[in-house]
């Protein structure tokens, strides 16, 4: 059994970690035991059921079409976006590629400001300007959030130079898929990197697809962590909230020491790759539904917390009922909240908009600086 609880302090729970594997570390560098309390428990168990109640919606929107262009929803993966909450700070950056929602919860946006944003609409993060792809948040670190395949990689490494540059004592997670993983920008901007020690971590998402084709039918080498070469790598699973959790403060602490790493977090999206992929014609209805019974995330942490007596099952279905409240009124005011005015459509192109020339809809409508 995986879960006790720990004889020293009846509020401490003790979780054994799955194995690690790894390129040019060793083993015993790695935690092997993880350590919570009955409040965190219950506090992931909540936030990842709020992660996944707000994809479920937004795939209901979408169908209803009031989520229009691209969606790529990650219930199955919330376990990832929870252990990096955990495992890094604020003051540590955080770069991703479009399946982006559950990381802009966790860096400080609002449900309805995450579902109005897809929405189109100007209560949304972007003044409903962004949409699904591009959410971003300063404030917090989170740089996006963006619609090119392994685009955001050389930017994640930019920010890791300015790290050091600054000589600031955060790191820099830059999270792709396994698709992306084949990009040639990974390899020249993790090379630099390498060169010059910087605080970088690639964290790749391997869910098995990228996008309708599985890794063993895109990649000579599936084992991703080595992609590095010569950068040290970690294989965990991704699906264990504990084990990302751990392995991102070991991570941070070696990035800051040594330089970059790899991780490669194995996981599973219950959705196709986008809500144009219906995710049953490269592999099985009931490939998914095992995924769900054994690997679930959720059912993960669940299972510790009934195994602890931390709650039984009618107080996590209280947890359950207030998460769908909360996103339900997200959903039902993103509804009734105003579309952006033709006017933002030349706001917020520039820093200084008004020291620039901008052209309007129309050309008397457009931003002429003064000086002109």
């Amino acid at each position: 059994m995986i879960f006790r609880i720990s004889r020293s302090c009846f509020s401490s729970i003790s979780v054994k970690l799955p194995p690690f594997k790894v390129h040019h570390l060793e083993l015993d560098q790695l935690p092997q035991t993880a350590t919570t309390t009955s409040s965190e428990l219950l506090a992931y168990y909540k936030s990842m059921q709020l992660q996944r109640r707000m994809e479920i919606a937004c795939d209901n929107l979408y169908k209803q079409r009031l989520i229009r262009g691209f969606l790529h929803l990650a219930d199955g993966q919330e376990s990832i976006y929870e252990g990096l909450h955990a495992g890094l700070t604020f003051d540590d950056c955080v770069i991703t590629a479009y399946r982006d929602h559950c990381i802009a919860l966790l860096r400080g946006d609002t449900p309805h400001q995450i579902i109005a944003e897809m929405m189109a609409k100007q209560t949304g993060s972007t003044k409903g300007k962004g949409g699904s792809m591009h959410y971003y948040k300063k404030a917090t670190n989170f740089y996006g959030g963006h619609g090119i395949v392994g685009a955001q990689i050389p930017l994640g490494t930019g920010l890791a130079f300015a790290q050091k540059y600054l000589k600031k004592p955060n790191v820099t997670l830059i999270m792709f898929g396994d698709g992306a993983a084949n990009q040639g920008q990974l390899y020249e901007a993790a090379n630099m990197a390498q060169l010059w020690h910087l605080p970088a971590i690639y964290f790749i998402e391997n869910n098995l697809f990228g996008m309708g084709t599985s890794i063993d039918r895109a990649s000579a080498n599936t084992k991703f962590y080595t992609r590095g070469d010569v950068i040290p790598g970690i294989q965990i699973d991704g699906n264990n909230v504990f084990q990302v959790r751990e392995t991102l403060k070991f991570a941070k602490k070696h990035c800051l020491e040594k330089g970059p790493i790899f991780i490669e977090a194995m996981t599973y999206r219950y959705h196709g790759h986008s809500m144009s992929d219906p995710g049953v014609t490269y592999r099985t209805r009931e490939e998914v539904q095992q995924q769900r019974k054994t690997r679930d995330c959720i059912n993960y942490v669940k299972n510790i917390i009934l195994e602890n007596k931390v709650a039984d099952e009618p107080q996590l279905e209280e947890i359950d009922n207030s998460t769908q409240n909360e996103i339900d009124i997200a959903v039902e005011q993103a509804k009734v909240d105003p579309v952006p005015p033709s006017t933002e459509l030349t706001t917020d192109v520039y820093v200084d908009n008004e020291n620039h020339f901008i052209r309007g809809i129309l050309y008397k409508d457009s931003i002429v600086p003064k000086s002109q």
